[in-house]
C-alpha cells in the first residue's frame, strides 16, 4: 500500500491523515528525520508558514525533506504547505526558507486576514465535473508560474477572480485552500493517484 507521510509539526494533521486513509492510502505522521525515509510521498498541511519553517529546521527535518523532494518524492501542500513547496515567496519574512520544488511565486496571506476567510465552489477538470467546495483561511495565491507548472484552478468569482489557487508540477501538487476540512476527499485521491502513477 502507498505510504504517505503527513508533516506533523503544525496544522490540520489529523484531518489530512483521515482524508488520505479514506482515499485508500496508508498515512503516517512525520515528526522525525528517520521517518522521512519510510514514506513514498508527503503531505504538508496548512498552518503558519514562518512557524512551520522554524519547526521543520528545529526538528532536523529541513534537509532530509529537501533532499527527498529534490530526488523526486511526490508532495502535496495545502495553504501554508503551498508556501513551503514554492521556490519563491512574496511578503515572506526576510529569514524565511522553503523546501522548494515548485516553480511558482506565492503571496502569503494574499486574500487577507482570518476575518477575510471564505468558501467558494471551484471547477477542477482533473477532479471531474462536480464542483469542489474550497475553504480559504488566510490563504496564499500564486502570483507567477513557471513554464512546467500546470494551473489546476483559479478563483471564479469576486474581487480575486482569476487568481491561481491550485497547481501541479510533475509529482508536486499544491492548493491555496483546505480540502481536508470539507469531507470531500477528491484532492487527496487525485494526489494518491499521482503518487501511484509515479
Amino acid at each position: 500500500m502507498t505510504r504517505i507521510g503527513v508533516l506533523s509539526v503544525q496544522g490540520d494533521v489529523r484531518e489530512h491523515l483521515q482524508a488520505l486513509e479514506s482515499a485508500g492510502a496508508e498515512a503516517i505522521r512525520v515528526r522525525r528525520p528517520e521517518e522521512v525515509e519510510r514514506i513514498d510521498a508527503l503531505v504538508i498541511p496548512g498552518g503558519e508558514s514562518t512557524v512551520m519553517d522554524k519547526l521543520v529546521r528545529a526538528f532536523g527535518l529541513f534537509e532530509p525533506l529537501r533532499e527527498r523532494l529534490a530526488q523526486g518524492m511526490p508532495a502535496y501542500g495545502s495553504c501554508a504547505g503551498m508556501i513551503m513547496l514554492a521556490d519563491r515567496i512574496e511578503d515572506g519574512r526576510a529569514d524565511q526558507q522553503t523546501l522548494g520544488g515548485l516553480d511558482i511565486t506565492v503571496r502569503r496571506n494574499a486574500f487577507g486576514r482570518q476575518v477575510d476567510s471564505f468558501e467558494e465552489d471551484l471547477h477542477i477538470r482533473a477532479l471531474g465535473p462536480q464542483p469542489l467546495r474550497a475553504v480559504f483561511i488566510r490563504a496564499p495565491w500564486v502570483e507567477h508560474v513557471g513554464a512546467s507548472v500546470e494551473v489546476l484552478a483559479r478563483v471564479e468569482t469576486g474581487p480575486a477572480a482569476g487568481r491561481i489557487v491550485a497547481v501541479r508540477q510533475g509529482p508536486l501538487l499544491a492548493t491555496s485552500f483546505h480540502p481536508e476540512v470539507t469531507g470531500d476527499h477528491r484532492v487527496h485521491a487525485y494526489f494518491i493517484d499521482v503518487v501511484r502513477r509515479g
